[in-house]
């Protein structure tokens, strides 16, 4: 096969030594070009042109927002996606099951690409870009542009930089006063929010080993799930975040807290420019912010997950 790997050196789990051990392993049996990333875009435009010149597939060795890119480059095409971990939290690789070690995962790869272990999956869009894990609208888009002033500090303290930021933002970093936004959803409308995630796939993210499941049974082969919040408390926040740990009873619905489920459109209306961010990769404010769905948009490898310590939690 033909395969491009992708590397951000940038990212904070890539080393010079993996990227040399991934690479060779690649090469032992196929075609590998190696690219490495330099500018916000470059792996987008690096995947287009993989897609363009019919490689089998891109292999990215970085974080999920390596991999935003990358999705945005391949989309409707026939070149497929594989994932190995590299960044802090590398949610869509430990989605689908892949090793947290890049070399362990690497094999786990080989062995699917030697299977034809490849699988059609949804994408969503807010706005014309695509995400594969979801959209933050509002509060936790604010975290992410927070973390993104300070990267050089995301490189060496991981998770660590999204608890300050968060803190940061909860006392100060955003109005949790004045509703943000109104979502419209078909017949269902929400008015007065100040936080919504919009997900492809579940987990929403993981907090060390603990994945954080925000919406329950959502997965890449179905059609959007909406959570949105319409307060900023702790009183509506901590009954979510307990349950979504698997620590309590699932939150009740309706009040300050809504889940809209299999959602192929939707559209938030803020009352002011409303920041938001995909994948974790902070895209903006926008008053008025598209989400769509589109079924069997992206190819990817599926890992071989007879790996003791993959995260078996991509459906099967």
């Amino acid at each position: 096969m033909r395969l491009m790997l992708i590397v951000n050196t940038r990212a904070s789990s890539v080393t010079p030594r993996a990227r040399v051990v991934v690479q060779r392993a690649l090469s032992g049996d196929h075609d590998v070009v190696c690219k490495e990333t330099n500018r916000p875009g470059h792996a987008a435009r690096l995947a287009q042109g993989a897609a363009a010149d019919h490689f089998d597939a891109v292999i990215v060795l970085g974080g999920d927002g390596t991999l935003n890119e990358a999705v945005n480059g391949l989309a409707g095409s026939a070149t497929a996606l594989g994932a190995l971990p590299g960044g802090s939290t590398n949610v869509f690789a430990r989605t689908v099951g892949t090793a947290s070690d890049p070399v362990e995962a690497t094999d786990q790869l080989l062995a699917a690409l030697a299977k034809d272990s490849v699988e059609r999956v949804g994408l969503g869009q807010a706005n014309g870009r695509y995400f594969l894990l979801h959209a933050g609208i509002g509060f936790d888009a604010a975290v992410v542009a927070t973390v993104e002033r300070r990267s050089a500090l995301k490189r060496y303290t991981g998770p660590a930089a999204f608890i300050a930021a968060a803190l940061s933002c909860w006392a100060s970093g955003y109005d949790r006063r004045h509703p943000a936004f109104s979502v419209l959803a078909g017949e269902a409308s929400i008015e007065g929010a100040y936080f919504s995630i919009c997900l492809n796939s579940d987990p929403y993210t993981f907090l060390g080993n603990r994945p954080l499941r925000v919406a329950p049974g959502t997965d890449l082969r179905r059609p959007l799930s909406l959570v949105t919040f319409g307060k900023l408390t702790l009183a509506t926040l901590l009954p979510v975040l307990v349950a979504a740990l698997g620590k309590g009873p699932r939150a009740n619905e309706g009040g300050h807290f809504t889940t809209l489920r299999d959602l192929k459109s939707a559209t938030v209306v803020g009352s002011r420019p409303v920041p938001y961010q995909l994948d974790g990769e902070y895209a903006g404010e926008a008053q008025r912010i598209e989400l769509s769905w589109s079924s069997e948009e992206l190819l990817i490898v599926v890992p071989d997950t007879c790996s003791t310590s993959a995260d078996p939690s991509f459906p099967s």
